[in-house]
C-alpha cells in the first residue's frame, strides 16, 4: 500500500499564495507531497497594479497568470473555488459551489484533505460601516472588478463626449475615497487615461473634463511614506488637475452623492473606495479562528494561529505582531511575499518537529507612481536605519523592479526573465490604452 502523501492546502491565490504554492512544489515535488492552491479566480493579476487594469493603460489579458497552466507548470494542483468552511477537527477545508453567470453549478461543493492549511486570501477595503459603501461604491480588489471600473469608465466617457457634440455638459465627474497608494495611483492614471483618449476618436473630452476628488480622512496622503514626500505627491496631484481634499471624512455614500462630515457633498457620477484594509467579512462564518478587531485571523509571530499548530496565516488576511512591536505587520505586497518566502522553511520545520521561527519584516520602504508624470517614494527601509528618498527615474525604475521581483516569484528563476523581458516588448507594442 503506498504511503499517504503529506497534503498541504494553501487558500488564496494573491502575491502571497501563489509564490508559496509555486516554491513548494519546487522544494519537495509530487511523489511525497501534494500542494493544492484553492481559488475562486481563474487567473491572477498582481493586485498593486489593478488601478492600471482600472485605467485601461494596462492589458491584463496580456499579463495575467492562468493558474490551471501554471499548476501543471510547477507540479502543484489548483482547485477552482472559494473557501466556504475550515472543519479544524477533521482536518478538512469545504468549498463553496463554483456557479456560472446563470447560477448554474460547475463545480459542486468538496471536502479536502490538509496536513497543514495555509490561510493567504487577502483582505478587502475597509467600509468602517459608513451607509451605502457597499451599494453604491465601487472597488478595486480583483480583476473583476477592475474591469468593471474601466467599462464603466469608458462608457461615462462616451457618453459625456457625446453630450458635448452636442452642445450639453462634457464634464465627467469622479470621487475616489482614500488616499492611500491605491487611491493616489488611480488619480494619476484616469489623468493620463483621459489626456490619450483624444487618440481614440473623442472629439470633445479631454483631462479637463474629467472631474476628479480625492478625499482622505486623514491630515495627509500617503501615511506610509514621509511627510516631505507625501506633500510633494498632493501637490503634483493638484498641479494635474485633481482636488485633493484632505480632514474629509465621509458620512454616506448615495447615488451619484458623497456626503462629508462638514455637511458638504461631492457630485460624482462614478464612486471608487479604496480605504484601509481589513478581512473578509464572511471570516467569522468560516472558521472558529480568532480574529483582529478588523477580521484578520492572529496569528503569532511563527504565522501560526494559536488555536491550532496545523493551520498559518500570511498576507493580508493575517494580523501579525512581532515581538517588541505595538503595530501588526502592515498589509502591503512587500510583507506578503517575505511571508511567502517564510512559510517554505516554517512548513518544513513543522514537518521535522522542530521548532518554528519568528517571522522576520524587512521594511524596504515605499513607493508610488503617478502613472508617467512622476514617481516618489523611500528605500531601504530598515535595512540601513534608515529611510533615502528618491523620485524621477531613480524612482520609477525601483517601482518597476517591484513587478520584476514578483514576476521572479511567481515563475521562478528561469522562466522569469523570460516572462520580465516579454512583458517589456508588449509594453512597447500594444495600445497605449485598452478600450474593450
Amino acid at each position: 500500500m503506498a504511503e499517504r502523501k503529506t497534503q498541504i492546502v494553501v487558500v488564496g491565490g494573491g502575491a502571497a499564495g501563489l509564490g508559496l504554492v509555486r516554491k513548494l512544489a519546487a522544494t519537495y515535488g509530487r511523489d511525497s507531497h501534494d500542494i493544492i492552491l484553492i481559488e475562486k479566480n481563474r487567473t491572477h493579476v498582481w493586485k498593486p497594479l489593478l488601478h492600471e487594469v482600472a485605467a485601461g493603460s494596462m492589458d491584463a489579458n496580456a499579463d495575467e497568470v492562468g493558474y490551471g497552466g501554471h499548476a501543471a507548470r510547477w507540479g502543484y494542483r489548483f482547485f477552482n473555488a472559494a473557501l466556504e468552511r475550515i472543519d479544524r477537527d477533521r482536518r478538512m477545508v469545504v468549498t463553496a459551489p463554483l456557479r456560472d453567470e446563470e447560477g448554474e453549478i460547475v463545480i459542486d461543493r468538496h471536502e479536502i484533505r490538509y496536513d497543514y492549511l495555509v490561510l493567504a486570501m487577502g483582505g478587502v477595503s475597509n467600509d468602517f460601516g459608513i451607509p451605502g459603501v457597499l451599494d453604491h461604491a465601487m472597488f478595486l480588489e480583483s480583476r473583476p472588478q477592475a474591469d468593471r471600473f474601466r467599462r464603466k469608465l469608458l462608457n461615462a466617457c462616451l457618453r459625456a463626449n457625446d453630450a458635448g457634440t452636442h452642445g450639453g455638459d462634457v464634464t465627467l465627474p469622479v470621487c475616489i475615497v482614500g488616499g492611500g497608494a491605491t487611491g493616489v495611483e488611480l488619480s494619476a492614471e484616469l489623468v493620463n487615461a483621459a489626456k490619450a483618449l483624444r487618440s481614440y476618436g473623442l472629439e470633445v473630452f479631454d483631462e479637463k473634463a474629467l472631474k476628479i476628488t480625492l478625499l482622505e480622512a486623514g491630515p495627509r496622503l500617503l501615511p506610509a511614506l514621509d511627510e516631505e514626500i507625501s506633500d510633494k505627491v498632493a501637490e503634483r496631484l493638484r498641479e494635474l488637475g485633481v482636488d485633493v481634499r484632505l480632514g474629509a471624512m465621509v458620512t454616506e455614500v448615495a447615488p451619484g452623492r458623497v456626503s462629508l462630515k462638514d455637511g458638504t457633498d461631492v457630485e460624482a457620477q462614478m464612486i471608487l473606495w479604496a480605504t484601509g484594509v481589513r478581512g473578509d467579512p464572511a471570516l467569522s462564518k468560516m472558521t472558529d479562528l480568532e480574529l483582529s478587531r478588523q477580521g484578520r485571523i492572529v496569528v503569532e509571530p511563527t504565522l501560526r494561529t494559536p488555536a491550532d499548530d496545523r493551520i498559518f496565516a500570511i498576507g493580508d488576511c493575517c494580523h501579525c505582531v512581532l515581538p517588541g512591536k505595538e503595530q501588526p505587520v502592515p498589509p502591503r505586497a512587500q510583507s506578503a511575499q517575505q511571508m511567502a518566502d517564510h512559510m517554505v522553511g516554517q512548513l518544513d520545520r513543522a514537518q521535522k518537529g522542530e521548532p518554528l521561527r519568528n517571522f522576520v519584516y524587512r521594511d524596504r520602504g515605499a513607493l508610488v507612481s503617478l502613472s508617467r508624470f512622476a514617481t516618489h517614494g523611500s528605500l531601504m527601509g530598515n535595512l540601513v536605519g534608515g529611510r533615502m528618498e528618491i523620485e524621477g527615474r531613480i524612482a520609477r525604475f525601483a517601482y518597476m523592479s517591484l513587478y520584476r521581483v514578483h514576476l521572479m516569484a511567481v515563475h521562478g528563476p528561469w522562466r522569469g526573465p523570460l516572462v520580465i523581458l516579454a512583458h517589456e516588448f508588449n509594453r512597447v507594442t500594444r495600445p497605449k490604452l485598452k478600450l474593450h
